[in-house]
């Protein structure tokens, strides 16, 4: 059995306390996790029989749910389909303590009757006792020397993502000196002081192991830059403060961007955007910090941003802020998502962390976007660019829905396993999404991710053959070897499912991109267009995908996600199927489940 799950570790104990009703979204509610011993909110009064009936489904049907009468479900999502359907997403306690791998989603018909489930962990959570033989002091020691940095506080859990369950601690690190981004997850076993797993709270755009062999090659990146330009309209003032101001920036990568900024006082303006949610990038002043709080704000009396030049420290953060507001309108005017935790609340970046970085991150811990400013070797430049931060902030999108986990993590932070695989496809997926929803001609859409930072081999990754990508050795196919495939590698599958599925297979020119997609089987594929193919998959991860989803579950959740959209009798679900056959994804190849 290959489920367990071991990057990012939160324990999601918050029940739903924002709705917001939006058209092909659904009605949806979500609400981020609460810190360690927190206790949960109140559900909104409109939502709570839809959790009261799916937590009573769940355990109606504990041969098929796996929810056991020592269990506690708190709902984290809850997704109304138009025609009624009901999805409830739940995180678990055992014996009062919190479950790491024991995820699951209970599917209601619009009677609110049981229609299925989908689930993380295949049989059901059960340990001797809940008392621990290590100290909490000793887990904390332990956690600390492993990751190099400052233990916090030792959360006790029940670890059940390697298919049986341990109890286990949970210690958060900050300050560690084996991760980019200082923060790491540390799991010990509290029966024998096995450190059960190590991980880093952000998702890296770059791989440790790219930026080894990048800077072992003595490739030094040219990125393709924008050219800055004078603002072409004048900003609008306003006479009440704050307010909402329309300003203009000159970014690294894209040129003359719009912004839209606070208004503070007559000639005082703040880089938040008041209509996106609060959506702001501060300055980090170059250190490694874990919260967005401590750092400084963007500040202008022009409304007027950047140079375009990173000698100048505000351009970084047109770029970022730019990405950031482009990456939350795709959400939401094409997949009706208000917000990376569809709250309606806007996302944080900081731009200038650390020294020498030569990476961006989604860090969950932060809740917010980090990019460095180079490593003064390979990268010159700050990693601003547009697929980059669309696919970085939807990593934050699946941490707050299916929470897509790999399977391991190396000493030297590589991560390996389907689910990691499927996470950073879905993040490429979107973020080449992203671009085609903003449509800036000095960012032309495309299929490939990274063709802006200047690598030889033009792209990073890209989505119609996978294995052109010789940096990363992407994979176009399935096969065995995926079980423990680098996640960046391993992505390809899925990238090149969704590619079938929107474009089709073969030769075709979009935008001036020459692509050729091949299939396993030699099957020819036609696709059912990038709008259809999006939607079926974000409501394949929103409503099917749990954090051990691997690419065969991935295959049923997409057919699913068609023939909730589309039928199971219409062209798009058989496409879908097809897509799949098409890089040897079938029933007949799958997985034994235990």
């Amino acid at each position: 059995m290959r489920t367990p799950h071991i990057r990012s570790l939160a324990i999601a104990l918050a029940v739903t306390t924002a709705v917001t009703i939006s058209a092909g979204g659904g009605a949806t509610a979500f609400a981020a996790p609460a810190a360690p011993g927190a206790t949960a909110p109140a559900a909104t009064a409109g939502f709570q029989p839809v959790i009261d009936a799916a937590r009573t489904a769940a355990l109606a049907h504990a041969s098929a749910t796996g929810v056991g009468t020592d269990d506690t479900l708190q709902a984290t999502d809850v997704l109304v389909d138009p025609d009624g359907k009901q999805h409830v997403r739940f995180v678990r306690s055992h014996r009062g303590l919190p479950v790491l791998g024991g995820d699951l989603v209970i599917h209601l018909d619009k009677r609110s009757g049981y229609a299925g489930v989908t689930r993380a962990l295949r049989g059901q959570v059960d340990v001797a006792g809940t008392a621990a033989k290590l100290t909490a002091g000793q887990a904390q020691a332990k956690a600390a020397a492993t990751a190099k940095g400052t233990a916090g506080a030792a959360q006790l859990v029940v670890d059940a993502r390697a298919g049986h369950s341990a109890l286990a601690y949970r210690i958060q690190v900050t300050d560690s000196a084996t991760t980019e981004s200082g923060s790491r997850t540390v799991v010990v076993d509290a029966a024998t002081g096995t450190v059960l797993s190590n991980t880093p709270a952000d998702d890296s755009f770059l791989s440790p192991r790219v930026q080894d062999k990048l800077r072992k090659s003595g490739q030094k990146l040219s990125p393709a830059l924008g050219t800055a330009s004078p603002a072409p309209f004048a900003s609008s003032r306003a006479t009440g403060f704050p307010a909402a101001a329309n300003g203009t920036g000159a970014s690294l990568f894209v040129g003359s961007v719009p912004l839209t900024t606070t208004q503070t006082a007559t000639s005082a303006f703040t880089l938040k955007d008041p209509s996106r949610g609060q959506t702001e990038t501060r300055d980090a002043g170059n250190k490694q910090l874990e919260k967005f709080s401590g750092g400084k704000a963007f500040t202008s009396t022009t409304n007027r941003w950047g140079t375009g030049k990173a000698t100048n420290r505000t351009t970084a953060a047109v770029d970022a802020q730019y990405g950031i507001v482009s990456t939350l309108d795709f959400y939401k005017k094409t997949l009706g998502r208000n917000g990376i935790k569809n709250d309606g609340a806007g996302a944080h970046a900081l731009v200038h962390f650390g020294t020498n970085v030569g990476n961006a991150f989604w860090d969950s811990d932060c809740g917010c976007m980090l990019y460095g400013d180079g490593d003064g070797q390979t990268f010159a430049q700050p990693l601003v660019v547009l697929d980059v931060t669309g696919h970085e902030l939807t990593h934050g999108v699946v941490d707050a829905t299916a929470n897509l986990q790999p399977t391991r993590v190396d000493a030297d932070d590589n991560q390996f396993g389907e689910p990691g695989s499927l996470n950073e496809s879905l993040a490429d997926i979107f973020g080449s999404a992203v671009e085609f929803a903003t449509n800036n001609p000095n960012n032309p859409p495309n299929y490939l991710m990274g063709e802006k930072l200047g690598l030889q081999q033009t792209f990073l990754r890209r989505l119609d053959k996978p294995s052109l990508d010789k940096l990363e050795g992407t994979v176009d196919y399935w096969s065995k070897a995926s079980y423990d495939t680098e996640v960046h590698a391993g992505s390809g599958v899925s990238s090149h499912a969704y590619y079938l599925l929107a474009e089709g297979s073969g030769k075709k020119t979009i935008n001036n991109v020459a692509y050729d997609s091949p299939t396993y089987d030699g099957s020819t594929v036609a696709g059912i267009g990038r709008d259809k193919a999006t939607a079926i998959f974000y409501r394949a991860l929103t409503r099917y995908m749990v954090s051990t989803t691997d690419f065969h579950d991935a295959r049923t959740a997409t057919l699913s996600a068609a023939a909730d959209l589309y039928g199971a009798s219409s062209t798009e679900y058989a496409t879908v199927n097809k897509a799949w056959a098409a890089v040897n994804v079938t029933p007949a190849n799958a997985p034994a489940r235990s």
